[in-house]
């Protein structure tokens, strides 16, 4: 029970995250410690966010997926299989989602 409030709250926070970046009006940054690039430097500034921001909000649904199902199979083995494969794998696959949009928004300068 307790495990499933926590993993509510993680899913919570990352549609806040999410939200945030989606709405925001200056350029928004993947990393916590990272600065963000300037509006100079990015070719459309509002799609640079709403697409960091949908990343976000997708990774909240997909743990609320995972949370669901856990909750649906019971008292079992496998609902860790599930709660791993739904919060860490995505884990891998954001950050090469972001280097993605540096690819096709940040502007090259020579």
């Amino acid at each position: 029970m307790i495990s499933n409030v926590i993993i509510g709250l993680c899913a919570l926070v990352m549609y806040g995250v999410g939200i945030v970046q989606f709405r925001s009006k200056k350029p928004v940054a993947f990393y916590s410690g990272e600065t963000p690039p300037s509006v100079d430097e990015l070719k459309d500034v509002k799609a640079w966010n709403r697409k960091h921001g949908i990343m976000w909000i997708l990774y909240g649904v997909i743990i609320t997926i995972g949370l669901v199902v856990g909750m649906a199979m019971g008292d079992s083995v496998w609902v860790s299989l599930v709660v791993f494969v739904t919060i860490c794998v995505p884990i891998i696959f954001l950050p090469l989602y972001h280097k993605k949009l540096i690819k096709d928004y940040v502007v090259k300068k020579d």
